[in-house]
């Protein structure tokens, strides 16, 4: 196959859990995910948050604290290199620790939100706050606890959100899928989107998937991998 650079300027990387757990990012579903160790109902849902806000921020500053224990992977990398040779590049991640940027992408649309954000629900601010670790204060200046700007179970996703990812997906040329499942929706339906509205569509993933036979290439390895056999990269990243 010829290298996607040469063929392909509408580049976008969908991105899930397995692109993070290269890195050691601890998984939240799946072998040794986090749910099977806490209960979501507790710690994850807007339910959680009005019961017990300061246990909620504390299991999220749990995870960012482990985040920060993990760098970003040369597929991170390689990823930021696309996105510098080809401007049009999108990256649309499911996840929420913020490896993408720490990788210095710029294009990102996070679907779940982030870590490194967090949200006055009375004054409807967002705070980015990038604090090694924990949060750097857990109430807004109104005296309203700050939640996380993170969907959570039986959230729905903003819909400014979903416009711009089908429009994304809907221009691509190439769509490559990296390290998810395509079981949570709205997320499960955007390989169908991208591959209905003309888009090569290719999955990178270790393990089979529910869509896998969706796909035009499907490559059985972790992303740092299968990126360098896609794009041919040697050398240098920065």
């Amino acid at each position: 196959m010829q290298n996607l650079l040469e063929q392909y300027n509408n580049i976008v990387f969908f991105t899930g859990a397995g692109m993070s757990a290269e890195s050691g990012v601890p998984t939240y579903r799946g072998r040794g995910g986090i749910w099977n160790e806490y209960k979501w109902e507790d710690y994850a849902c807007q339910n959680a948050f009005d019961l017990n806000p300061e246990i909620v921020l504390n299991f999220h500053e749990l995870r960012r604290i482990e985040a920060l224990k993990c760098d970003p992977h040369e597929g991170h990398f390689l990823i930021n290199k696309v996105e510098k040779l080809k401007p049009n590049t999108s990256i649309i991640t499911q996840n929420i620790d913020g490896m993408h940027q720490r990788a210095n992408s710029k294009n990102i649309i996070e679907l779940h939100g982030s870590l490194w954000s967090l949200r006055c629900q009375k004054e409807n601010i967002i705070i980015e706050d990038y604090s090694e670790g924990k949060y750097s204060k857990k109430t807004c200046d109104c005296g309203g606890w700050l939640r996380p700007d993170i969907i959570w179970f039986q959230d729905m996703l903003k819909e400014e959100t979903i416009s711009l990812t089908n429009t994304k997906i809907i221009d691509s040329d190439v769509f490559i899928s990296i390290g998810t499942s395509g079981l949570v929706w709205p997320a499960a339906g955007y390989p169908k989107l991208a591959k209905s509205s003309g888009s090569y569509c290719i999955e990178i993933n270790p393990e089979k998937t529910e869509l896998s036979n969706l796909y035009d290439q499907v490559l059985r390895k972790p992303a740092s991998e299968a990126l360098n056999d896609l794009f041919n990269f040697k050398g240098d990243l920065m």
